[in-house]
């Protein structure tokens, strides 16, 4: 069950609704609570067994962390409870990329390869154990008093509207409204339309652009229009499709009475690679900051451990969006490197980029790490860097003229038009009289109508972010 789903939209989100109005104010967190558990059961009744467990470990931990006094046990434990969350994310999502790896090795050595049983990941648990550890640390630093009641603390940890796919909460935005939140007609209209607003970019720009990217990164050897379109069409597609999904998981929970963050901030503008990762993913991005790169030692202990720091913390997040190949933790060296090379350029005393050149160089970067993130191996990758340098022709193959349709360049155009609207809104609003712009404020909820439609014609797509 997903959110673009005909179930989730017609059965599930109307049920949940109409109990979590009608129950008392101080029963909502249960409700919240027993609804996000029945969501994420829906996937797996065993995988929510062992949600519930590490609930139970990141709850008990943070009592045991917040009751003991500072010292040496008390920095044991947090290592201890550290190392369980990690050692499970661990296991679910590396151990079968490990034993391959190791049973690849053994052939090329002349031995039988390894038999093995491949580990299914749940859904989701990535996020799941950075939220965890979040909140261990931050009681163990003394940002907060650890939640005595587990409903309330299980109900941050279980947000239906968060779970699978971030944005990676943290337990201080939500402790004040978990304690207290109104769940009124004006939150519940905006959140509404950022939802319908997350949906449209998730099905029509996305989804539409699903079958596209697949045949381009398929293609054995493409030509140079083939990679840079299997290069554009992607970039769209994972933008849309996880932006779409940050802005379902706002909208849910201000329908609910919560204020996430944002999670996107137009990263496709971003005037460096440091801004990039300002704009891009923004609860990972912080995330990784604050319990990565300054625990690392961050910029405090020279040059050279700097960008080491950097380098590192990107890899880190690399290898923790994907457990299927390498290929995730060369994007986080490339990225690690990036960041170091722009840090070092600033402090060259070279003058600086202009800002459209700088801009364009990002873009670009950007976009063709985005190869070696979506390739299924570092073959395949290369295979369309070599298209897209022209080593390969230049016309498009027939590969892709056979699946390109209309309805993929419209939802191209669509989506280059989004990206670039944010540098002509205030022109356009200053020009376009009110009783218009009201009527244009309206365009979410027939977006939403004509996305059903698709909806229900047509496949639901998983998100891309569910594998990670």
């Amino acid at each position: 069950m997903i959110f673009t789903s005909i179930e989730f939209l017609t059965l599930f989100l109307p049920a949940f609704l109409l109990v979590y109005a009608a129950a008392p104010v101080a029963w909502r967190n249960a409700v919240l609570l027993v609804g996000s558990w029945i969501f994420y059961g829906w996937w797996s009744p065993t995988f929510l067994l062992l949600f519930i467990g590490l609930t139970a470990l990141a709850w008990i931990g943070g009592l045991v962390l917040g009751a003991l006094p500072g010292g040496r046990l008390r920095a044991w434990l947090l290592a201890l409870l550290i190392a369980a969350n990690a050692g499970t994310l661990f296991w679910f999502k590396y151990i079968n990329i490990l034993v391959e790896t190791v049973s690849e090795l053994m052939v090329f050595a002349g031995a039988m390869p390894l038999q093995w049983q491949r580990v299914a990941l749940p859904i989701g648990l990535s996020f799941i154990i950075l939220q965890a550890i979040s909140y261990l640390v931050d009681v163990y630093r003394g940002e907060f008093r650890p939640q005595r009641r587990f409903v309330w603390f299980a109900a941050y940890l279980a947000m239906f509207g968060q779970l699978i796919a971030g944005p990676i909460l943290r337990y201080e935005w939500v402790e004040r409204e978990l304690a207290n939140r109104h769940f009124t007609w004006v939150d519940f209209s905006a959140g509404a339309r950022r939802f319908m607003v997350g949906m449209c970019m998730k099905v029509l720009v996305a989804d539409t652009l699903s079958p596209l990217v697949d045949a381009g990164f398929a293609v054995p050897e493409p030509g140079f229009l083939d990679a840079w379109l299997a290069c554009l069409a992607y970039s769209l597609q994972l933008f849309f499709d996880f932006a779409g999904y940050s802005a379902m998981a706002i909208g849910l929970g201000q329908m609910l009475g919560f204020h996430f963050p944002e999670n996107f901030n137009h990263p496709y503008l971003a005037r460096s690679i440091q801004d990039f990762w300002r704009r891009w993913h923004i609860s990972l991005s912080t995330w990784i900051r604050d319990y990565l790169y300054i625990p690392f030692g961050g910029n405090r202990k020279g040059a050279v451990r700097t960008y080491v720091n950097l380098i590192l913390t990107m890899a880190i997040a690399g290898m923790w969006h994907g457990s299927d190949n390498w290929n995730f933790l060369l994007w986080g060296l490339m990225h690690g490197a990036a960041l170091a090379a722009a840090r070092a350029w600033s402090r060259s005393g070279l003058p600086p980029v202009p800002v459209l050149a700088s801009r364009a160089a990002t873009l670009l970067f950007v976009c063709m790490a985005w190869v070696v993130f979506r390739a299924a191996d570092f073959d395949t990758a290369w295979s369309l860097y070599m298209g897209q340098l022209g080593l390969r022709g230049w016309a498009l193959g027939d590969a892709l003229k056979v699946v390109l349709q209309p309805s993929h360049l419209a939802a191209i155009l669509l989506g280059l038009a989004c990206i670039v609207a944010p540098l002509l809104r205030e022109p356009v609003r200053r020009r376009t009289p009110a009783g218009l712009l009201a009527v244009a404020d309206l365009w979410p909820v027939l977006g939403f109508v004509f996305a059903m439609s698709l909806v229900a014609s047509r496949k639901a797509v998983p998100f891309l972010y569910f594998q990670f």
